[in-house]
């Protein structure tokens, strides 16, 4: 078969790598730069724990095969393309914001979630011990993980080319056409199937339900004798996240705030200052830690919140998008199911069908 793929962050490029090792011909068509949108912002957490505690449960299905396959996806990964992703199984922490939210935590102890006391708390995280007022301890999650996602997409494309993928960067996609077809201001290309994957952009070229939403993130550096906490630390509305391999002592990331402002990317002195201001609530020794850099990105979502995985509707077009905030977490379980969906030899989940809106609205 020969595929076309609209986009090449995590996702077309997963789904691309995959369809390759099938045999398929595949070209990438990126917009912009491979894995340069909400691929490079986010925060390359894999969240089971802490994103899906209020999750439908086909998402949480798809989460918890997406983190299976992890551990062995980095592993391939990094063999073909020579590339470390930084897979850190460090756990996470989900701090309690008063005694009320810690007994809510309670009921979802057991097997390897459990409550931490104040003290507990304070020994696995040493910084929040300067706030001793405002700390009630927890919900521990010791497999949650995270990722570096630039080095993810960077590996990813790396795999891509090295199996015989075509990618054409800065060529975006105009229409695409019956047959199907995908036209660019360049080129057209014909195809057995084509695959939209361009996030929060896939809305402008099918009748994609997706809408983009804008989250800010920093990134702070510890000064000189200050260290990392070990694991991704939740609370006060956000999330930090240690990158231990980046400059010199490593670095923080806290994110993100969630804005739906259409296509901006424009990063805001509000969200800093609201991100900063939330981080040092934990802990509040980052007060004196170094802002080194400040971003936006745009989440996909469907309006259900669900992603859309399968045929669109229209002969040889295909949806993969609307992973909102766990585009990172679904990418190998994505890569893999959406290629077999595309060679006839995988089932569409019925809550991630793309045409279950236009059926809702006919019905």
């Amino acid at each position: 078969m020969n595929i076309v793929i609209i986009g090449a962050g995590v996702a077309g490029l997963g789904i691309g790598w995959r369809l390759l090792q099938a045999g398929c011909t595949v070209t990438i068509l990126e917009r912009a730069q491979p894995a340069g949108g909400a691929s490079w912002a986010a925060a390359g957490m894999l969240a089971v724990t802490a994103e899906l505690e209020d999750a439908a449960e086909a998402e949480r299905d798809l989460a918890l095969r997406a983190h299976a396959l992890w551990p062995g996806f980095a592993a391939e990964l990094e063999a073909v393309s020579g590339r470390p992703v930084f897979l850190s199984r460090v756990g996470a922490l989900l701090l309690a914001a008063d005694a009320a939210e810690l007994e809510v935590m309670r009921a979802r102890e057991g097997g390897e979630l459990r409550i931490l006391d104040r003290d507990q708390a304070r020994t696995l995280v040493p910084l929040l011990g300067e706030s001793p007022g405002g700390l009630f301890g927890g919900l521990w999650s010791p497999h949650e993980a995270h990722i570096d996602n630039r080095a993810l997409g960077e590996a990813l494309a790396i795999a891509f080319l090295k199996a015989g993928g075509t990618l054409n960067a800065n060529e975006a996609v105009v229409t695409i056409e019956p047959g199907p077809a995908v036209r660019t201001p360049y080129h057209r290309y014909d195809a057995d199937a084509v695959v939209v994957a361009a996030g929060a952009w896939s809305a402008l070229l099918e009748d994609i339900p997706i809408q983009p939403v804008k989250g800010e993130l920093i990134m702070l550096a510890p000064p000189p004798g200050a260290v990392l906490p070990v694991p991704v630390v939740w609370g006060a509305g956000v999330y930090c996240v240690p990158r231990p391999h980046l400059g010199e002592g490593g670095r923080l990331l806290v994110g993100a705030t969630v804005q739906e402002e259409g296509f901006d990317t424009q990063p805001t002195s509000d969200g800093r200052d609201q991100l900063r201001a939330a981080a040092q609530k934990l802990m509040p020794s980052l007060k004196d830690w170094q802002l080194v850099d400040h971003w936006a990105g745009l989440r996909p979502k469907s309006p259900d919140g669900l992603p859309l995985l399968g045929p669109s509707g229209k002969d040889g077009v295909f949806v993969a998008g609307g992973q909102y905030r766990n585009g990172i977490l679904f990418a190998p379980a994505i890569a893999r199911e959406m290629a077999d969906i595309i060679l006839g030899k995988g089932t569409v989940i019925p809550d991630f069908d793309p045409q279950r809106f236009t059926r809702k609205a006919s019905s």
